[in-house]
């Protein structure tokens, strides 16, 4: 069978390439062509486009990017003619994908959208018409199984996390980084240029006052060290790793983090966190009025309290990094406590199957009828 994936970002890479191995494995004949990365290709899949062409963050951002975005909507329309596949599958990305879902349904082309658009924070009214053009929805936070019953009427299958799989994986392979003097503090800033160059340097910024630890950057693949280096400055106590941010997180005591996915994978390796965000002022301020949830890092919205401390905009400043980072270190007060509640959410991700296996089967079950 014929599948097209689309993945827009660097956590779709790597659910992506999970599920690209779950399908070969089970579909033998399986051609896959993908907008993805690095991840995905060394899967097995066919790489049309590299997410690093498509991530535009922010609302300003999106406008500017706007012709660029239409072309890459064309040439995808294009060539999933051109492939003609048995099922067009979908990873996160809304804004992107959800005009590929409508535009194939149309065609007669099935749609299977995995890992759902996270319209339960903003954009609601995007759900009517998902029902319409998604055959299948899957979804991999325990409550949005609930949210699209309850409110929308709508029987979605919860597959699992697919990030519990990734960690077990890696751990299993047992891989680590060189050996440090001091302690590790990871920093996780992001992944594209424009917001690594606002939130870094305040996480800098307090390094020098944490001499007995070593600051270690989780660098961007793509994005050239110089950027780092310039950013790093005269900072002895700071370095930075390439695509080894499992092996930070496994031997870090704690980390200040940007949010989205890395705020649970972060949760799942077991280290106490900071959650820093800051944007745009203009992005800022349109986002805090169409954004409908209480909380901005997935761990707490899956636990549904404040397990770990958000620093958002004007917050996130030298002052409450040092204060929240004492708390979170060995002998901080808040430490156990966020520990206590990790175990409690690894818990509630728990599943009998690989979520990227039960994708599969459901992916091609769909493509064969």
């Amino acid at each position: 069978m014929k599948y097209y994936i689309i993945a827009g970002e660097a956590s779709g890479d790597l659910h992506g390439s999970n599920l690209v191995k779950s399908i070969m494995a089970k579909d033998t004949n399986a051609v896959i062509h993908c907008w993805g990365g690095d991840l995905m290709q060394a899967a097995g899949a066919i790489l049309i486009k590299h997410y690093r062409e498509l991530a535009f963050m922010g609302f300003l951002e999106v406008i500017k990017n706007l012709g660029t975005i239409l072309k890459n909507l064309k040439f995808c329309k294009e060539d999933i003619l051109k492939f003609n596949p048995d099922v067009v599958v979908l990873i996160d990305y809304p804004g992107f994908n959800l005009r590929i879902a409508k535009w194939a349904k149309a065609r007669g082309i099935k749609v299977v959208y995995y890992i759902s658009p996270q319209v339960w924070a903003w954009k609601e009214n995007r759900v009517r018409s998902m029902k319409k053009c998604i055959d299948k929805m899957m979804v991999i936070l325990p409550f949005e199984k609930d949210y699209f019953k309850t409110k929308w009427n709508w029987d979605v299958v919860y597959v699992g996390h697919p990030l519990t799989e990734a960690i077990e994986q890696f751990k299993i392979n047992n891989q680590s980084l060189p050996k440090y003097e001091r302690p590790i503090i990871a920093l996780l800033p992001g992944s594209r240029k424009q917001e690594i160059s606002i939130k870094l340097p305040i996480m800098l910024q307090i390094a020098h006052l944490f001499k007995e630890y070593q600051f270690v950057i989780a660098k961007a693949p793509g994005i050239e060290a110089s950027f780092y280096n310039h950013l790093i400055g005269s900072n002895e106590n700071v370095s930075y790793v390439t695509n080894q941010t499992y092996q930070l997180l496994n031997q870090s005591v704690a980390a200040l983090v940007t949010s989205g996915t890395a705020t649970l994978e972060t949760a799942l390796f077991n280290v106490p966190q900071v959650v820093c965000y800051k944007g745009s002022r203009i992005s800022y301020e349109i986002a805090k009025r169409v954004i409908k949830v209480p909380f901005i890092s997935l761990v707490n919205l899956i636990m549904e309290k404040m397990v770990v401390k958000e620093l958002i905009q004007d917050e996130l400043n030298t002052n409450n990094l040092i204060s929240e980072l004492q708390e979170i270190l060995p002998h901080g007060v808040k430490r156990s406590q966020i520990l206590s509640d990790y175990a409690i959410l690894r818990n509630k991700l728990q599943s009998n199957q690989k979520a990227s296996d039960v994708a599969a089967s459901m992916i091609i079950e769909i493509a064969v009828k």
